[in-house]
């Protein structure tokens, strides 16, 4: 396999500087996991937004390849609509967070260290197949219980597992291997929300515990591909 070197400056390469922003962004994202299962509020979806906002314009400040900016950006949309009532909003932010998944697989894929025979290398096949596999096991559940939303539903998962899938041509090395467990994470966290907006039937158990699952979820992996990138 040969050996190339990004095209980012090396400082990219490495651990993102400990900026003020990134704290901010930590603290608002700790302080809406205690508030994540209330109703929709101002305060809410402020919060929550900010947790990601902030990292986008971390990244910017830290000089991060502008695609890293507009996905946590376009994220970050993503979760102001989701914070909100309606089924208007929620397809707004589907549309969103699709939007921002496409620039991270571009992200992922045109990085000069991203290598596509990695597809073949061992564990990645069966990282592969158990995308694959959830992907289509997501799907058959979905399609009958997303009702007017089947279509965007069915459509974002082929994006999400995208990201997934660009992710594993990225070196185990250096900050980059942070990128996989981010994409994962970030699966996880959407698989979740899937599940408990239309599988799981109101007073479940699981219901209790999802917002905290979902959130964590998610801002760890935002973080984590802040760390990969910055």
């Amino acid at each position: 396999m040969s050996k190339r070197r990004s095209h980012w400056p090396r400082r990219h390469c490495g651990a993102p500087s400990v900026t003020g922003l990134s704290i901010a962004a930590a603290v608002c994202a700790l302080g809406y996991l205690t508030i994540c299962a209330r109703p929709p509020s101002e305060l809410r979806s402020l919060m929550k937004t900010a947790a990601v906002m902030l990292l986008a314009i971390s990244a910017g400040v830290n000089g991060a390849n502008w695609m890293l900016v507009a996905a946590l950006a376009l994220c970050a949309v993503g979760d102001w609509m989701l914070s909100r009532d309606g089924d208007g909003a929620f397809m707004a932010g589907v549309g969103a967070f699709a939007a921002g998944h496409l620039v991270y697989v571009v992200l992922f894929i045109t990085h000069l260290m991203a290598e596509p025979a990695r597809w073949s290398e061992m564990p990645q096949p069966l990282f592969i197949f158990a995308l694959l596999a959830l992907g289509v096991g997501m799907a058959w559940l979905l399609m009958p219980r997303a009702g007017d939303l089947q279509g965007p539903v069915l459509g974002y998962i082929p994006i999400i597992l995208a990201m997934g899938l660009a992710a594993l041509v990225l070196p185990p090395e250096g900050a980059l291997r942070y990128a996989l467990p981010a994409a994962l994470l970030f699966i996880l966290s959407d698989m979740v929300l899937a599940s408990e907006k239309f599988l799981l039937s109101p007073g479940h158990p699981a219901q209790a515990a999802a917002p905290y699952i979902i959130w964590a979820a998610y801002w760890m992996a935002q973080f984590g591909f802040l760390t990969a990138f910055t």
